[in-house]
């Protein structure tokens, strides 16, 4: 039997732990709240952002004119991806799953381009623009290039906070450093469910069927989300039908140029929004379960202790009667 020691010294060490974990998952669950109020507020105006976009688009009718962010390239010579993970960890496996995510992405474009050895990737044309700590992994795990690293805030409650990113993608869009560009983030579905997801930011896709773009974190009220693309398509489908004609001053292009990077800067926050919901959400749930395990560990452990005690104090009784009874003797 273990001493009865060593069991009672763990048990307070189990029992110190779990005041952390619990702790942690009463701070995750309110920062949980607020992230997820702040992520509901916005997926309107997302979508409806969207929406406004392809309207205006479908008046510029011949492709010479379309913007710049709208043109597909031809080849897809180089890829960057804006990748939100955490800054810490703790959160069960909410950061290997979109990382891994990521680099399944990174396998399906690069094509032949790409040569797996183990769980290294070499000669990928692609580039990782990393916002929260924990991104940097794609580096150690998989050798991936990381090009910039952005300061992830665990509550977002501004654009402001991902316009540097904007700027940054749709410059070296713009300057060919990249043929398209992705983005890698997780869809907050639930408290219990947490989706990695990639789509596409740029180009900017208007055919784009299921890539999430413009249907960033649909609530679950909406449906599936081809469900909901279906239902965008038809509306889209009988509003051209009808013939809706809107005016643009100055024009659809002009309207275009200062549409498209505020569009760009909608996404991204959404999808900031959304991985902070989902971050809190998994992180109070790694830390119940934790609690729970410790609750369990604490209660197998101190049945151990009062089985070892009474062997102990049996132990004990059975030597006095031993020796009183020698004495008798």
């Amino acid at each position: 039997m273990a001493n009865i020691k060593e069991i009672k010294r763990r048990i307070k060490s189990i029992s110190n732990t779990k005041k952390i974990t619990k702790a942690m998952e009463m701070v995750a669950a309110t920062k949980m709240k607020k992230a997820i109020e702040a992520v509901l507020k916005t997926r309107t105006y997302a979508n409806l952002s969207w929406t406004t976009v392809l309207n205006i688009a479908s008046s510029v009718n011949s492709n010479k004119d379309l913007h710049p962010l709208l043109c597909n390239r031809k080849e897809d010579k180089k890829i960057g991806i804006v990748l939100f993970t955490s800054n810490r960890g703790l959160c069960g496996g909410f950061n290997s799953a979109i990382i891994n995510k990521a680099h399944q992405s990174v396998l399906k474009h690069c094509g032949e381009t790409g040569k797996e050895i183990g769980n290294r990737v070499s000669k990928i044309p692609e580039e990782f623009i990393i916002v929260g700590k924990k991104g940097l992994a794609v580096n150690s795990w998989f050798n991936y290039k990381i090009v910039a690293e952005f300061p992830k805030l665990d509550i977002a409650y501004e654009v402001k906070e991902v316009i540097a990113i904007a700027k940054l993608i749709i410059d070296d869009f713009l300057k060919h450093k990249y043929d398209k560009i992705l983005v890698a983030y997780t869809d907050f579905a639930s408290v219990s469910k947490q989706v990695p997801r990639i789509k596409q930011i740029l180009p900017i896709d208007l055919n784009a069927r299921d890539d999430h773009l413009g249907v960033v974190g649909q609530s679950a009220k909406v449906g599936t989300t081809k469900k909901y693309i279906k239902e965008k398509e038809e509306k889209y489908l009988h509003d051209k039908k009808n013939k809706y004609l809107f005016t643009y001053e100055p024009s659809p292009e002009k309207v275009l140029d200062a549409m498209l990077p505020r569009l760009i800067e909608i996404q991204l926050f959404q999808a900031l929004l959304e991985s902070n919901a989902s971050e809190h959400s998994a992180r109070m749930t790694a830390m119940h379960q934790a609690t729970d395990a410790a609750n369990d560990m604490v209660d197998e452990l101190t049945l151990f202790y009062n089985k070892a005690r009474q062997a102990s104090i049996t132990q004990e009784i059975a030597e006095i009667s031993a020796g009183a009874q020698s004495i008798n003797n």
